[in-house]
């Protein structure tokens, strides 16, 4: 074999017409690489990718940015003259916290979750005036501009008891303001609200007011009761009284007696059941002096 390939080199050189043609041939492989290469290389710059959720704005050096967006899948272009600019169309989140007042001059940090999406058909006019970075530009500003406008209509007390209607209010004015850019706003939520430290010592404050008002009233209750307890007593005493001495002017001092009999009866009794040993006086004047 290398006797071969030396006798073909040395016949080539020997050859000066198999030479040439061997330089020709490889000139014309050459050039055919260097075109596949370029055919293929234009080729790829040819074609684009467009993935689910999301749209291609083509912008034209001679025309500018083309009316019609370009939805998923593979797709042509003129290279060095048409560029493409992915822009995704998913909804995507986003918290704004904005500090503002109320009607009463109390300060409120309120924070909002937006749910936002830029509407298709208006792609080309949202690229050509806010840029890819659309929600960045538009959500911050326009977010706290209506917070502010709407809980300067309440007072810091409603805002708490109208919670509904004050994220109502908010959602309803946000997507307005956020129609005229082009942007769509699916879902408009409170998700914080907390006051100044000035206010929630007010609130502390009328609190303890307010529990001290009803113990007050509690107290003012009870001594009414009470009042009322110790007239019907004493208006039972002088019943009692009044009674007493009328069977007293009947039927003379027997009324007394039979009371004398029935407190010494109730004394025995208790003495009876007590466990010591009691001695108790042949004169009555212990039973008179004890209450029953």
């Amino acid at each position: 074999r290398l006797f071969s390939r030396l006798h073909l080199q040395t016949g080539a050189m020997a050859n000066p017409e198999a030479a040439q043609a061997l330089v020709g041939m490889l000139n014309r492989v050459m050039k055919y690489a260097v075109g596949l290469g370029v055919t293929a290389s234009a080729l790829q710059t040819s074609l684009y990718n467009v993935d689910g959720g999301e749209r291609a704005i083509i912008f034209d050096r001679f025309r500018g940015v083309l009316e019609d967006p370009v939805s998923e899948g593979t797709h042509f272009r003129v290279p060095w003259v048409q560029t493409p600019y992915i822009m995704d169309i998913r909804t995507r989140p986003r918290t704004i916290n904005s500090i503002t007042g109320t009607k009463d001059l109390q300060m409120v940090n309120m924070s909002l979750r937006i749910l936002s999406k830029p509407d298709e058909p208006r792609l080309p006019v949202i690229f050509k005036n806010l840029g890819l970075d659309w929600d960045e530009r538009v959500l911050p500003s326009i977010g706290n501009e209506v917070v502010k406008s709407v809980v300067a209509q309440y007072n810091a007390e409603q805002l708490l008891t109208q919670r509904d209607r004050v994220s109502r209010a908010v959602r309803e004015s946000l997507m307005r303001r956020a129609a005229d850019f082009g942007i769509v706003l699916e879902d408009v939520a409170i998700t914080h609200l907390s006051f100044g430290t000035e206010f929630t010592k007010a609130v502390e404050s009328k609190q303890v007011a307010e529990q001290d008002a009803e113990r007050a009233k509690f107290v003012v209750m009870l001594a009414e009761q009470e009042r009322n307890a110790a007239i019907i007593r004493a208006e039972g005493e002088s019943e009692a009284a009044r009674l007493v001495s009328d069977a007293t002017k009947t039927y003379g001092s027997s009324v007394i007696e039979l009371r004398r009999i029935e407190a010494c009866k109730d004394i025995a009794e208790r003495m009876a059941r007590s466990r010591n040993v009691v001695y108790l006086p042949q004169t009555s004047n212990m039973l008179l002096n004890m209450n029953p």
